[in-house]
């Protein structure tokens, strides 16, 4: 299997001292990635009081190549102690996506939060992606699962 390389450009006003997402360990499935703030934000960073959301910047811009996505998924340590996670989880950057990458960070916890320049705030994920044809049809195969959906599984 080929490694997909990912490039980036750092946005206008990044601090380029903030490494660059980091896989912490050699099993880890996550790049970490940090927010990156605005020079008039770094100092006080941004404060998310509980069930309040902000769009995190990176200071990064990437290019993911054909046939992959990168997932934006929260952070299981900042989740546990802090309520903090992400409302779209995963996000998905599409492979023709150049904006500015951001983490959209929500407080589900009972404190307000801070996030700091330089934090660990997200990780991504890099993932193949196939794409599919749709066509019509008069009737669907049959499964022993049938219509079932939510509330159908699990304990009754």
């Amino acid at each position: 299997m080929t490694t997909p390389i990912i490039r980036y450009i750092w946005t206008e006003h990044a601090d380029q001292t903030i490494p660059l997402p980091t896989y912490e360990t050699p099993g880890a499935a996550g790049a970490d990635i940090r927010a990156n703030l605005p020079p008039d934000q770094r100092a006080q960073g941004i404060t998310l009081p509980p069930m309040a959301r902000a769009l995190i910047p990176t200071g990064l811009h990437i290019e993911i190549p054909p046939g992959y996505e990168v997932q934006i998924r929260p952070r299981s340590g900042l989740a546990l102690k802090h309520g903090l996670t992400l409302p779209n989880t995963p996000g998905t950057i599409d492979s023709d996506y150049r904006g500015p990458l951001g983490v959209i960070l929500m407080n589900l916890g009972d404190q307000p939060f801070t996030v700091a320049h330089g934090d660990r705030i997200a990780q991504m994920v890099i993932a193949p992606v196939i794409q599919a044809r749709f066509t019509a049809a008069d009737h669907l195969s049959d499964t022993d699962r049938g219509q079932g959906g939510f509330g159908s599984t699990g304990r009754a």
